[in-house]
């Protein structure tokens, strides 16, 4: 076919033609999305309906394109318009097939961007959440604001950048192939245009923690395995206790089956953390680096024993992270992480932009996150390597089910 283009090829076939082979293009993507990676393994696709959103309990994916939104009409239902076409969408992408039908004609731009066309959808889970900022008197959703979306304090060391930092919406794509989050996030911001506008994104990889039991702790730029306490997706009553809301009352009456999802901007001054001595980088985490076992003997996941000492004092110092951080230190708070490490170039002085993008979920903000970084931003020992620099909340509605459109409760 040397010599002929694909605009003449498609347009010598006519309408019914080009519709047919829309479809057909269509299908194709779609079963290139639902087969499995390799003979014998797990589907690559997850259903966006169900009780729960995706992204949250499930298996965490390698790669994460993260943006919050500003919207930018003060029209509820053109709002509402765009949260049902966005759910519309994303059904179609996490399915693996295009984000709309019409991806050839040349009469108008096409209903997808195209730069996963021939990709399996890796397993692409989008997750959808509101900022406190949504419940102003735009919409009408001021008495349906929960009292626990609240503005995250100022920490300790806190030096956030207003850019890069809340918003109106938020969308969480995550996927095994970076090609295929980005895809995600990029269609729906085109189907929001005139909308809602980007307010920030980050972009992340390998992840930092699992929430299944059959895979190895992953490690951060630091190079310690992170997350080794993570809450697992099996763990049913501890997600009901940590995760999941259980509204109150009808304020939040909206978020059944949904929860709140903290994000932190992290940077590390790796290169200073890099000239440590092995036995301080262990000192300041509290578990050995190869192994990732508390410093007070055993392997990673036994629990560590903070009243174990030697000759100099405990074993495990009482301002490392692990003893901070611990559920025993935290009136047995646990959360679910989902973070990935980031590298966003350089800085002007020549060091990596570079640290963690944490993302856990919890079940109420003012109990399970507030309280335990307030402790760890001003007594652990690893702040010293630490500045965050953005920071957001998020109220994640509950699951969405066929012919409905996420946070339809809300809008009711």
């Amino acid at each position: 076919m040397s010599g002929v283009s694909r605009r003449g090829l498609l347009g010598g076939i006519g309408a019914a033609g080009a519709g047919a082979a829309a479809i057909g293009f269509g299908a194709g993507w779609a079963a290139q999305g639902s087969e499995p990676d390799d003979a014998g393994s797990a589907p690559t696709t997850f259903d966006l309906y169900g009780e729960h959103q995706s992204g949250i309990v499930t298996p965490v994916q390698d790669r994460l394109h993260f943006a919050a939104f500003d919207v930018l009409t003060d029209d509820r239902e053109s709002l509402v318009a765009l949260l049902q076409a966005w759910t519309v969408a994303a059904a179609e992408m996490m399915a693996g097939r295009p984000a709309g039908p019409d991806i050839s004609s040349y009469n108008a731009p096409p209903d997808d961007t195209g730069e996963a066309i021939g990709l399996p959808s890796s397993r692409l889970t989008i997750t959808f959440g509101f900022g406190r900022s949504l419940f102003d008197d735009r919409f009408g959703l001021a008495d349906r604001l929960p009292e626990a979306l609240v503005e995250l304090p100022h920490f300790p060391g806190d030096n956030l950048d207003p850019a890069r930092s809340d918003g109106d919406l938020c969308v969480q794509a995550c996927a095994d192939d970076p090609q295929v989050a980005v895809h995600a996030v990029r269609n729906l911001a085109r189907i929001g245009f005139g909308t809602v506008g980007v307010r920030w994104s980050q972009l992340g990889f390998g992840k930092t923690s699992t929430t299944t039991r059959d895979e190895q702790t992953p490690r951060n730029l630091m190079g310690f395995k992170d997350g080794t306490m993570n809450l697992k997706s099996d763990e049913q009553s501890d997600l009901d206790e940590h995760v999941w809301v259980e509204p109150s009352d009808d304020r939040d009456a909206w978020l059944a089956g949904g929860s709140y999802l903290v994000a932190r901007r992290i940077n590390m001054t790796i290169e200073i953390w890099d000239r440590q001595t092995l036995q301080s980088q262990e000192g300041d985490i509290g578990r050995t680096k190869a192994e990732g076992a508390p410093l007070s003997g055993g392997t990673e996941h036994d629990d560590p024993d903070f009243e174990l000492a030697g000759r100099d004092g405990p074993l495990i110092d009482p301002a490392s992270h692990v003893a901070l951080a611990h559920p025993t230190a935290n009136n047995g708070v646990r959360l679910l992480r989902r973070g990935y490490n980031f590298v966003d170039g350089s800085t002007e002085i020549g060091r990596l932009d570079a640290g963690l993008f944490f993302l856990a979920y919890v079940t109420d903000p003012r109990s399970h996150y507030i309280p335990m970084q307030t402790q760890l931003a001003s007594k652990d020992r690893l702040q010293e390597y630490l500045q965050h620099t953005g920071s957001a909340l998020f109220a994640i509605p509950g699951g969405i089910a066929p012919g409905e459109h996420v946070g339809q409760a809300l809008f009711a």
